[in-house]
């Protein structure tokens, strides 16, 4: 067991840590760190995602994608400022979830300029009152002539404000049960829909929209996959998503250690650097601990997605830790500047409520642990059916 970074892989990091300094970061600085980017700084953060292949990262090379592995993957989005990984993320999870199931026609209208980062695409699965349950969506396509009309409201959706392809989903009508999730791909300049920011704590420069479909007409052409197919891909891509949340929140926390490490060298009390006191060290230490344990963790569930093995469990529980662990770590680095942490120039204030930001997407902690409790017992907490598995033993 290796736990030390190939060749290829510390190449890759370090490619884009140099894409980072060069081309993103002075997006971000130029602009307002407390609103949202405006649509042409993202699409230019995007385009050098595209240049790194990372914006099709895990789709197949010979489909125009950079066929890495989810672990791969996951280094390379570690080494992002959140605010550019959850925009980056969430194009490579729309063109993936885009891929699956389409047709040759479908693939080559849409996918080409997302991949190229020429257009922005989002997934809207959660609604006002089906967050954790994508089964119980209300979101309705209703067949009429060579259409289908769609109906229903979105909430919480990633770039959705600035989306120009959103896959949608919906159901047709029938038992609310999941067998009749569908996708529908809207596409803004055809089919347009309302769209409006929500304003949020953390993640000041990244977009969350709510999104209102009123009779939005699309062509029939637009619908991806086999009807039933929804929740399984959503699923399949949920796994290796919510590893790389809590990726991203070992790059907050990362960042607060550094710069807590760094203070504790330079400020002083009674005489003698802070660094040298036992408690300080004590907190250090405990930062850096939570920061391994979970950046391991993400790693082992994403190592085993590359496998084929079931990672259901192993996700969930890796992407629980990470974030309470990192929120924790984070807050002692608050702690261990005195004052200056409450500071908004220092910045560490700002790394807190990002990181608070990561807790709901793709799983709340409440759902994650019944997630990974049904994979210890076999038994559904949230959904018990009469079908349910014997318990393990």
């Amino acid at each position: 067991m290796d736990f030390s970074l190939s060749s290829e892989q510390t190449m890759m990091v370090d490619a884009t840590r140099r894409m980072v300094a060069e081309d993103i970061e002075p997006v971000l600085a130029a602009n307002n760190p407390d609103k949202p980017l405006p649509k042409p700084a993202a699409l230019a953060i995007l385009q050098a995602a595209s240049r790194m292949g990372i914006t099709a990262a895990r789709l197949p090379q010979a489909e125009g994608g950079a066929g890495l592995s989810a672990l791969d993957y996951g280094l390379i989005c570690e080494q992002l400022p959140t605010m550019a990984a959850f925009l980056i993320q969430c194009q490579e999870t729309a063109v993936l979830r885009l891929h699956y199931g389409s047709n040759p026609e479908q693939r080559k209208r849409f996918l080409p300029d997302l991949i190229a980062g020429k257009r922005i695409a989002t997934t809207a699965t959660t609604e006002p009152d089906g967050g954790s349950d994508p089964r119980g969506t209300r979101t309705t396509a209703v067949d009429q002539g060579d259409h289908v009309v769609v109906n229903g409201n979105k909430m919480w959706i990633t770039n959705g404000s600035i989306a120009d392809i959103v896959n949608v989903t919906c159901r047709r009508g029938g038992p609310n049960d999941g067998r009749n999730l569908m996708r529908v791909v809207i596409d803004r300049d055809e089919s347009p829909f309302e769209a409006r920011e929500i304003d949020v704590i953390g993640m000041r420069q990244s977009h969350l929209a709510e999104m209102v479909f009123d009779n939005c007409r699309v062509p029939k052409a637009n619908c991806f996959g086999e009807s039933g197919d929804a929740a399984k891909i959503l699923t399949v891509t949920w796994l290796a998503g919510r590893c790389l949340l809590g990726l991203a929140a070992v790059n907050l926390a990362t960042r607060a250690f550094e710069a807590t490490r760094a203070y504790a060298g330079v400020r002083k009390q009674f005489g003698t650097y802070i660094g040298g006191f036992q408690l300080v060290q004590q907190g250090l230490s405990d930062m850096e601990t939570a920061i391994v344990a979970s950046r391991l963790l993400c790693y082992n569930a994403l190592s085993a997605i590359d496998r084929g093995e079931r990672a259901n469990g192993l996700s969930a529980m890796a992407k629980r830790f990470t974030i309470d662990s990192c929120d924790r770590a984070i807050a002692i680095g608050m702690r261990l500047h005195g004052a200056m942490g409450l500071s908004r120039e220092l910045g560490i204030e700002r790394l807190a409520r990002d990181v608070r930001m990561l807790s709901i997407p793709d799983g709340t902690p409440e759902i994650l642990t019944l997630i990974h409790g049904r994979e210890i017992t076999g038994l559904d907490a949230f959904r018990p059916t009469a079908s349910e598995s014997k318990p393990r033993r």
